[in-house]
This record gives structure tokens, sequence and C-alpha cells, in this order.
């Protein structure tokens, strides 16, 4: 993340207005813009020098340059560590990595086993996604990792398996109806295992706390610069589990948010694009035109669900445990990294 980079001088948070939703959205679709992939290790290290530059007051303002490297930075490290996050599960890869597993699961004619391996495939995809981007003041053993994972698994298998052998019982509704809801089955459990996925792999997190930090006033900000200290070098106020359950709670929310409407909109408008002479004469296209219905639904899902709630999450300190009370910044409020 930018803020961990050296220099005393903080960089703006966004170049939208994170308190609006829509300033969100725009800055979340910047973040996860798939184009960050593209840039390579030089790229990088390039994009962290210009920030550098600008930290330690080499470059008096921001330019598109800087809100370029700035993107760059946010898209590829991770708020907490500093560190890379592993290509394949950053979360501007998050769409391609997901299509591939959604690919697997929409194979016709899946028994199952097919359908109990690609839930696999799916399960490991959000716990490597979710370990990956989860808030690392609290860090997961693997042995706490292992458990996580195989309960998660467990829990998508079921849920997938179940709707299967639900769905060919349901005799008194039509064979219309019936088509939709087989295949309404592969996302519903995306959706529900996924929710579930989010509270198993950062558990930990709700049991012990994340570290919550003062919100500094300028006053405060522009004192820690006269003293060439960065606010990311405020220290935590303590860990609360508080915030970690809000944190935690709204991550999960969103994955639903996202999920639900590819779990909708592509099954449906495919329903309708079946009955179409050229489809049923080209029958061979139906799959290539489903992954491309849920591709660009899930481009333009994704940042209108990450947006809903703030990654770097603003509450009053009285509304924590009771050794916060009397402890916020600005206005008595407190932050924490939500994760994504």
């Amino acid at each position: 993340m930018a803020a961990g980079l050296p220099g005393a001088r903080a960089l703006p948070d966004s170049q939208y207005d994170l308190s609006t939703y829509w300033g969100r959205v725009r800055h979340t679709a910047s973040i996860t813009d798939p184009s960050t992939l593209l840039v390579g290790s030089k790229g990088l290290a390039d994009a962290k020098n210009l920030l550098i530059a600008y930290k330690q007051g080499q470059i008096q303002s921001m330019t598109p340059e800087l809100w370029k490297a700035k993107k760059i930075v946010d898209s590829t490290l991770h708020p907490d560590t500093g560190e890379p996050v592993f290509l394949p599960f950053r979360m501007s890869c998050f769409v391609l990595s997901n299509l591939v597993v959604t690919a697997g699961m929409l194979t016709p004619g899946l028994g199952n086993r097919g359908t109990i391996a690609w839930q696999v495939a799916n399960q490991s995809l959000n716990v490597a996604i979710n370990y990956s981007n989860s808030n690392k003041s609290s860090p997961l053993s693997w042995s706490k990792i292992a458990q996580s994972y195989f309960l998660a698994v467990g829990a998508s298998c079921s849920v997938a398996v179940g709707l299967n052998s639900l769905v060919p019982r349901l005799k008194s509704i039509s064979p219309s109806t019936r088509l939709i809801l087989g295949r309404l089955v592969p996302f519903a459990a995306v959706a529900s295992a996924g929710a579930l996925n989010v509270f198993l792999m950062r558990g930990e997190e709700i049991r012990t706390g994340i570290d919550v930090f003062p919100v500094l006033s300028q006053k405060e900000r522009l004192e820690l610069e006269a003293r060439n200290k960065s606010p990311s070098e405020v220290e935590s106020l303590g860990k609360s589990q508080k915030a970690a359950t809000l944190a935690v709670g709204e991550t999960a929310v969103s994955r639903v948010l996202n999920s639900s409407p590819i779990m909708v909109i592509p099954a449906l408008a495919l329903v309708r694009l079946q009955k179409t002479d050229w489809l049923k004469k080209n029958p061979r296209y139906t799959t290539p035109i489903n992954l491309g219905l849920i591709l660009v639904t899930s481009y333009a899902v994704l940042p209108l669900a990450l947006a809903a709630f703030p990654q770097r999450q603003k509450v009053r300190a009285d509304s924590l445990e009771e050794r916060f009370h009397g402890k916020g910044g600005e206005g008595g409020l407190v932050e924490f990294n939500r994760g994504i």
C-alpha cells in the first residue's frame, strides 16, 4: 500500500471522494482494473519510486502520472504488509481467476464427482483470495487455515450436491422453470459458500480482534510531517473484536452482493437466448456466450459490490469495547482496515 512507503508526507487516499458511494465505486474500479496485472516488477518499482518522491517532498503535487503510480501500487501491494499480493489472488484478477472455475462448474452433464471437484477448486480459490486480502494484524496459523479450508469445502459441496439432487425431483414445476433452477444451482452454492468462506477464513480476526487507529486531524498530520513521521507510523490503540466482526461481516455481505447478480443475470439471459432460432441452430455457442455474459456481468458488478463499504472503515470509538472509549481521534473516530 502507498501509505507504507518511506516519507513523512501523506499521500491522498484517492482521487475520488471516498465518503460517497459513487466515489468508492470509481476508486474500486480503478484498483480492480485488470490492466494493472500487466505491470511487471520494474513498473511496480518505478511507481513506488514516484510515490516516494512525492512523500519526501521532491514532487509538489499529484499529477496524472502520480495517480497512475498510486493505482498500480494500491492494486498490487497489501495495505497491511506492503508486500505484493500473489497475482492470481489480487482483486484486479478476481474476475479472471473466478472465470476459469466458473467455466468448469458450467460444464454440461457434471455428475456428483464433477460437481464436487469444481466446488473444491472454487473454494480453494476463495480461501486463497480471502486469505491474501484479509486484515493481517491477526494472522492465521497454518492449522487454522487448513481447518477453515476443509470446513468451507465441505459446506460448499454439501450445498451444491444437495441442490443438484433437489432440482430434478421438483416434478410440479414446468420444464422451463426447472431449467432456470438448474442454471442457478452452481451460483447458489457459490453465493452461500462464499459468504461462509469469509467467516471461516477470517474467524481468527473476530476471536483476537484487529488493530484500530485514531483518525488524525489535519493539524495532527502536519505535526507528524514536521517530525518527519508518516501517518502510517501512528501507533495502534489496540485490537478490537467488535471492529473485526464488523470488518468480516461487511466483507461477507460484499461477497454476496458481488455473486448474486452474477448468479442470476447471465443464467436468465441465457435461457432467453436459447429460445432464439440462431442459438437453436448453433448450440455449440451456448457455453462461450454464457461465459461472455458472466464476464461482462462480473466486471460491471465487482466495483459496485466492493464499494458498498469503505475499505478503510471509520467508526466512533465509543461503539467499540469500553477500553477504546474516549480514545478516538478527530470527532471521536477510530479507523481500521476492513480488508477486501
